[in-house]
């Protein structure tokens, strides 16, 4: 008995994404200091995007600039001396975030929020503080999943590859700026309770006024006499 094979389904055309970050911003009424970049998607290929589980990281690409001779010691600490930069400097990560891009036809614009924390342990945060003048080189990498609509009117899905990628240079000072606004000139440390109890005891017995005299009057101490015990 002769069989009749039905005829293979055509394969849904693909859809490729390209992104670009068009300009960023700090975010306005945040109850932290936040940026906010404008990622436009453009689309072809495929049919119309039903919507995009999007992740996006972002790291800073050390290399992609130079260094003035007070950033240079500045990043000591992160990178080691410069005549070791040749092998030490590598990527930093930054952040990663997750958005829903809601349906569009050709191109959308959507924004990537980016909190920015001043943890002074952090090497991000080291290194944005090291840099105060040009510009930081980010590289913005993407993954995820775009859900779209078939020429025959079937919803498919596929894949975003890592490989998909796009740059941009964050202005060095809007940084400084919105820190500035959140912070001012008070940067702050994290210490552990059992630490903070012993400041804090130090602080009292000592009748310090406040932090900043209790951190100076334990760095004069140390300056005067190094072996000896606060």
């Amino acid at each position: 008995m002769n069989l009749t094979q039905r005829p293979a389904a055509p394969a849904p055309a693909a859809v490729d994404l390209g992104f670009a970050v068009t300009g960023v911003e700090p975010q306005r009424f945040a109850s932290l200091p936040t940026l906010s970049f404008h990622l436009e998607i453009t689309r072809s290929g495929g049919g119309p995007v039903r919507s995009i589980s999007l992740t996006t990281a972002i790291r800073i690409a050390v290399t992609g600039r130079r260094y003035s001779a007070d950033e240079q010691r500045a990043l000591a600490e992160l990178f080691g001396t410069p005549e070791r930069w040749g092998t030490t400097l590598r990527p930093l990560a930054w952040a990663q975030t997750t958005l829903t891009v809601p349906p569009f036809e050709d191109s959308t614009t959507v924004e990537l929020t980016v909190p920015c924390g001043y943890d002074t342990e952090l090497a991000v945060t080291k290194y944005l503080r090291a840099v105060r003048e040009g510009e930081v080189p980010l590289d913005f990498l993407f993954s995820g999943t775009v859900f779209f609509t078939t020429p025959q009117g079937l919803l498919s899905t596929a894949r975003i590859s890592w490989a998909r990628q796009t740059a941009c240079r964050l202005p060095a000072a809007l940084w400084h700026e919105l820190m500035d606004r959140y912070y001012g000139e008070s940067p702050w440390l994290r210490l552990s309770p059992d630490t903070y109890e012993l400041l804090d005891g130090y602080r009292s017995r000592r009748m310090l006024t406040g932090w900043d005299e209790t951190v100076r009057h334990l760095l004069a101490q140390a300056a005067a006499d190094p072996g000896r015990t606060p």
